[in-house]
């Protein structure tokens, strides 16, 4: 089968023949993909910042059809996943963009990213999706089965989920895999902190936690409409970047709270795309706060002139960079949260104990659980089609899907920031 491949030390990829991979333990499925996506994770590993010298098939976003099961896999199967039971050959299914046994207490907990025996695709550990097939281990407490889907929760009536699977195009799908789940992640690690919901609930900390005890009964001065006011910066607009502003859009008008937004990227090209693509949401996924895309330093006078000093809420991190930790910090409000779903490589984080005493401020970091964020992804992907489910049109998040041939291109521009996302047709 074809294969793109990384070769150490750094910006070297390319398409090779590869062994078509087999069953090698009972929980195992084998994937004929469909496509593959280059995600930004991916360039890591391409600069030769993984701190991998081992040759491996690429990529960890892949949606495809199940051509082999193991013997695990029949009717009836007790105490484990559903889809060790339910699973067939010739099922459509998405990967998150790391295994996970779906059975043990890290799992049971919905922290599936982080499950003991869960590896990353496109590792030295594993062979990537950016091939003709992949090998899924765990596959009934990995993969989402996108031909039955009594297999997976979802807000929607089941009779509207079904349809939606008919008419959403492999493309728009194929985001599941990693960074729409972690766009919607780091929106709601934003939204539900403890230190966010004074401003929701209007009652000040650490009353908003006591139904019993109201305001009125302390000495404390009552909220004004401006304390209210959430502020929200986001830091990298990427298409991850731009998955969570969708998010955090969608979900601040379906609260209908006051909020401002402050979205910003250090390429005006990704700026110019973030408008675009703000420019076609309808008014449903927008709300009734403000929205901005400007400049690193334009950001920074724009919060302090909004919000008298004080700083945001919460910064949204998408870049994995010190730099943008930096200004995260800088942005960010005494008692505010900064939330990092950017990949952080070895490089210290840029911040001294005593400026982390200093502004209380709460840090959430790290990979996103991309299984359990699934059916609040699916979800989304299903408002915003007018995003997620075209390719190649000035506000669609998908640039372009290419051929194989075009893998070492496509990591070059993606790496110089020439291109959007781009997805591979491992059959064209």
């Amino acid at each position: 089968m074809q294969a793109v491949r990384w070769h150490p030390p750094a910006f070297d990829i390319r398409v090779e023949s590869v062994p078509i991979p087999q069953i090698q333990h009972p929980d195992d499925v084998i994937v004929k993909v469909r496509l593959a996506g280059l995600c930004g994770s991916d360039l890591h590993i391409y600069r030769g910042h993984g701190g991998i010298d081992k040759v491996h098939t690429s990529g960890h976003e892949f949606i495809g059809e199940v051509v082999s099961l193991g013997s695990s896999y029949g009717s009836n199967v007790q105490g484990r996943p559903k889809l060790y039971s339910t699973l067939k050959v010739g099922d459509k299914v998405v990967s998150p963009f790391t295994s996970n046994c779906g059975e043990c207490h890290v799992c049971r907990l919905g922290y599936t990213a982080r499950c003991p025996e869960g590896v990353l695709f496109g590792s030295a550990l594993l062979d990537g999706g950016q091939a003709q097939y992949v090998r899924v281990p765990r596959g009934g407490g990995t993969l989402f089965n996108l031909s039955n889907p009594d297999t997976w929760s979802s807000s929607l009536p089941a009779q509207e989920k079904e349809k939606c699977l008919t008419r959403l195009a492999d493309a728009s799908l194929l985001l599941l895999a990693d960074i729409l789940p972690t766009g919607v992640f780091a929106a709601l690690q934003a939204l539900t902190h403890p230190k966010v919901q004074p401003l929701l609930i209007g009652r000040p900390w650490p009353l908003c936690f006591s139904p019993e005890i109201s305001a009125a009964e302390s000495n404390e001065v009552g909220l004004t409409a401006e304390d209210r006011v959430l502020t929200f910066a986001i830091i990298g607009l990427g298409p991850v970047g731009i998955c969570a502003a969708v998010s955090l859009l969608d979900a601040l008008a379906t609260r209908r709270v006051p909020f401002r937004i402050v979205a910003t990227d250090l390429l005006e090209s990704r700026r110019e795309k973030m408008k675009t693509v703000y420019d076609a949401i309808d008014a449903s996924g927008k709300g009734a706060g403000e929205f901005v895309v400007l400049s690193a330093d334009d950001a920074k006078v724009y919060i302090h002139e909004t919000t008298g000093g004080v700083g945001c809420t919460a910064v949204l991190e998408v870049v994995g960079h010190p730099d943008a930790l930096t200004s995260a910090y800088d942005l960010v409000r005494a008692f505010g949260i900064i939330v990092s779903v950017g990949m952080h490589r070895v490089l210290p984080i840029p911040y001294t104990g005593r400026q982390l005493y200093n502004k209380n401020v709460s840090f959430d970091f790290g990979r996103c659980p991309a299984r359990a964020m699934f059916p609040a992804a699916f979800d989304l992907l299903v408002k915003r089609q007018d995003v997620f489910g075209t390719v190649g049109k000035p506000a669609s998040l998908i640039d372009r899907v290419v051929g194989f041939n075009a893998a070492p291109e496509s990591y070059r521009a993606f790496d110089q920031g020439e291109v959007g996302k781009v997805i591979f047709n491992p059959w064209d």
